[in-house]
């Protein structure tokens, strides 16, 4: 279901069209005419009747009018490829049994030059690819019982609205990739009987309330490739009896559920290529009798959510394939589809896949997840776990471990499950939002963030301004839903600057931070990254922590930051962190007032960048001229107290993404995220609390429980 093609034959397969049963053609010894091919083939009527068809060949001749001393008994007349652009009824005279005539490929550029009136036994008539500009009424009108009309790749703009009357019969109508802008349903009066209607590929952005109705007969419709952008609910209205519908390669940003609901008889539905960013609850809910689904080759899609498919107790096989940014599905978000028996998830962007979501697909028994980042951690262990249902794995020789590294490359097949852990840190999905983003002033922006984790992770945001919120809260212009999207309303330059998704549970934490900037130009788009020197460069120095940055193009997946304060040999004063490929910024945090520091980042055994800086000193407050002794002594006792504390801490680190003026970054309630998550993490509890004024982020992202205990002690986000 790569394309809209799958579901056309799967649609031609439910209209009985035999394709399995293949005879090869015999000789007709007839006089043929010239240059001609004359053979009895195997033929097959618009209602799968199989025929023996006397077959009269001519294509690819550059015939400019048709062949003279036609055999009379000729079913098939193929004309295609030619130079033929008038037809008249006496050069059909006499062909009392001709069902199929094909004049595709021709010089056709009106049908006022097709007279072939009175063909009482003529069933498929192929016109496509000529030069037709418009439709007039009655333009078939003297071919009562055809059945397949192809006019597709043509030329038409205009179509009368009664161009297809006395077309009674007719069960295919092929209108596709003309240049129709409208689509009038009083074409439709006529066609009681139609069954496939092709007419996609014309730029029609919209379609309009009840515009099939008349089309109660109708099982197969395709509108891919129009530019559609949505669907009023009554857009299908009336079509009662279809069982297959296209969407392909359109530009919906969502599922047009409350249409899809008004087809009680779906079995397949085809969305593919279209830029939908999340598929949300209840997107499919209810569609009884769908039975193939496909979400494939859509390069917006980041997230599939809670109960976003729901109750489709008829559908077998589900497509979620080649989707380079889908990064999440919800534990949850299959529910009661009890014969779902394929599911294709490779070439997506997935880290894993949640055992609960296995759990929940009774009949599941085939998967694909080949292609994806997987991680093989205590979110994939049902893989190996002995307890659950068996599930093959298509392709499994190409499905491997991403993460983490000790496991990195093997078949995830062949990971046992004792080799996985049975908890494991949140990751963000790295593919739901971009580092900048840019929006006109006064637009209404989705910052999207999805994480799993066991246990699972809770998820909040924090503002530019230090403002913390949580799922399901709301505060000013700001949103976030339950899922973890923060919508901003009418965004303005105050809401401009670094936000953060935090995501964490009781093993950890991880954070993805994006740049929100405001003007009064274009729709929202992707900024280009953040330029910096060749070397490693110092950004801004305060008194406890110190902002690095360097060229993300210089980092690789081994590089290392280390630093040392005082020129001291001592291993307590020394410290490093791995940094993560795509890595442009770090904030050192938690250093000591007035110290000297070395920072040096390797990016291998030839590839060093040192530099030197010196935190500021803490300013002392001038002592007010009318305390007591008294107040002044308790006031010395108490900061030598405060020392004492802070010196028993220690040095630790912190960073984060660097995506715009340190003046400007996170302010106090950012610097808590790192005291939320030491406490949670039984290695780093008796670690020192990040200062309330001096650091900028304090959250944490792990790449494994080992590294999470050992490498870092500070808040660390990506930058990809």
């Amino acid at each position: 279901m790569k394309s809209s093609g799958m579901f056309l034959v799967q649609a031609h397969l439910f209209l009985g069209v035999a394709s399995a049963l293949v005879i090869h053609s015999m000789p007709w010894k007839v006089a043929c005419p010239y240059q001609c091919i004359c053979q009895i083939k195997p033929w097959y009527s618009p209602q799968s009747v199989y025929r023996e068809a006397p077959t009269v060949d001519c294509n690819d001749l550059l015939l400019t009018q048709l062949p003279s001393s036609l055999p009379l008994e000729t079913q098939t007349l193929r004309l295609q490829s030619n130079l033929i652009s008038t037809l008249d009824q006496s050069e059909l005279q006499g062909l009392a049994n001709l069902t199929e005539l094909d004049l595709s490929q021709n010089s056709f550029s009106s049908t006022r030059h097709v007279r072939i009136t009175g063909l009482q036994t003529l069933l498929s008539l192929h016109m496509e690819e000529n030069q037709l500009h418009h439709l007039p009424d009655s333009a078939f009108s003297g071919l009562p019982n055809l059945q397949e009309l192809y006019l597709n790749h043509n030329r038409l703009r205009n179509i009368s609205p009664g161009a297809f009357k006395g077309l009674d019969n007719l069960l295919r109508l092929h209108l596709n990739s003309n240049r129709l802008v409208v689509i009038d349903r009083r074409w439709f009066h006529a066609l009681p009987r139609l069954e496939v209607l092709m007419i996609g590929g014309n730029p029609v952005d919209a379609i309009q309330d009840l515009n099939f109705k008349p089309l109660g007969s109708l099982r197969s419709l395709v509108l891919a490739g129009m530019g559609l952008r949505e669907l009023s609910e009554r857009a299908l209205e009336g079509l009662l009896n279809l069982e297959s519908i296209s969407f392909y390669d359109n530009h919906l940003t969502k599922v047009p559920k409350e249409a899809l609901q008004k087809l009680p008889g779906l079995k397949f539905l085809d969305l593919n290529k279209n830029p939908i960013q999340l598929v949300q609850q209840g997107d499919f809910r209810d569609m009884l009798h769908l039975k193939e689904l496909g979400l494939n080759n859509m390069e917006e899609l980041v997230s599939i959510e809670h109960s976003a498919m729901e109750n489709l107790p008829e559908l077998t096989k589900l497509e979620i394939t080649n989707n380079p940014r889908l990064s999440y599905i919800h534990p949850q978000a299959f529910q009661h589809l009890l014969s779902m028996e394929s599911l294709m998830l490779n070439s997506n962007a997935l880290s894993a896949l949640h055992r609960e979501t296995v759990r929940s697909l009774p009949s599941l028994q085939e998967i694909s997840l080949h292609t994806n980042p997987i991680r093989c951690d205590c979110l994939i262990r049902w893989v190996g776990a002995e307890d659950d249902k068996p599930v093959r794995f298509i392709e499994p020789q190409s499905t491997f471990c991403s993460e983490p590294p000790e496991l990195k490359a093997r078949r995830l097949k062949e990971v046992s499950f004792r080799e996985m852990a049975d908890s494991c840190l949140p990751l963000i999905a790295p593919g739901t939002f971009p580092p900048y983003v840019q929006v006109r002033h006064g637009d209404n922006l989705a910052l999207h963030c999805r994480a799993l984790a066991e246990p699972e992770p809770s998820i909040y945001w924090v503002t530019p301004k230090g403002l913390r919120l949580s799922p399901s809260s709301s505060h000013g212009r700001y949103q976030v839903l339950t899922e973890g999207t923060l919508e901003i309303f009418g965004i303005t330059a105050e809401e401009a600057g670094f936000y953060t998704c935090v995501a964490q549970n009781l093993v950890g934490a991880d954070t993805r931070s994006v740049t929100v900037r405001v003007d009064g130009g274009g729709k929202a788009h992707l900024m280009s990254g953040w330029r910096v020197k060749d070397n490693l460069e110092v950004k801004d120095v305060r008194e406890r922590y110190a902002l690095l940055a360097w060229p993300a193009s210089h980092n690789v997946p081994l590089a290392r930051l280390s630093w040392l304060a005082n020129e001291s040999m001592e291993d307590h004063h020394r410290h490093s962190t791995r940094i993560l490929a795509g890595t442009r910024g770090f904030n050192l945090t938690r250093l000591q007032p007035g110290t000297h520091y070395k920072v040096c980042l390797q990016l291998g055994p030839n590839d060093t960048s040192c530099v030197h800086l010196r935190t500021k000193e803490v300013p002392v407050p001038a002592a007010s001229p009318d305390l007591t002794p008294a107040v002044l002594l308790a006031a010395s006792a108490l900061l030598l107290l405060l020392a004492a504390k802070a010196c028993q801490g220690g040095a630790s680190l912190g960073w984060k993404e660097q995506g715009q003026d340190p003046e400007k970054s996170h302010t106090s309630l950012l610097s808590e995220v790192k005291d939320q998550i030491s406490a949670s993490s039984p290695q780093q509890k008796q670690q020192q609390q990040c200062p309330a004024k001096d650091s900028t982020d304090c959250s944490s992202t792990k790449s494994s429980n080992t590294q999470h205990a050992q490498n870092v002690q500070g808040a660390s986000t990506e930058s990809r």
